[in-house]
């Protein structure tokens, strides 16, 4: 991920989660024009306006929005958050593409933490 696509500290990225991404994508495509490109079973692509962040869609059991926020230290965020009354609920993870951990605010909303 580059600096100059992504703002650090702003949203970079979101994953809308449900038992159904098929029915997830045509609501996303009809109701704000967004495109949905399948990237094979559970996972689909979302295209959103330039300058906006994109996003994706999970197969999931249970329904979710999370956001992702991008940030120039990973394992910094995660300390940081730990330290300000979150949780990790995903350590960090490397796929190849993206270098990502998720965290939980004090109330419970999860986060991925994208590193820059």
């Amino acid at each position: 991920m580059s600096n100059q696509r992504f703002k650090l500290n702003a949203i970079g990225h979101f994953d809308v989660a449900g038992p159904d991404i098929e029915q997830l994508g045509n609501f996303y495509a009809a109701v704000f024009g967004w495109q949905v490109q399948s990237q094979g079973p559970g996972y689909a692509m979302l295209n959103t306006p330039d300058g906006t962040p994109g996003g994706a869609l999970v197969d999931s059991d249970d329904a979710s929005l999370t956001i992702g926020i991008v940030v120039s230290d990973l394992d910094q965020a995660l300390v940081t958050a730990a330290q300000a009354g979150g949780k990790v609920v995903m350590p960090r993870t490397d796929n190849g593409w993206v270098r990502k951990a998720q965290i939980s605010d004090p109330a419970g909303n999860c986060l991925t933490v994208i590193q820059a």
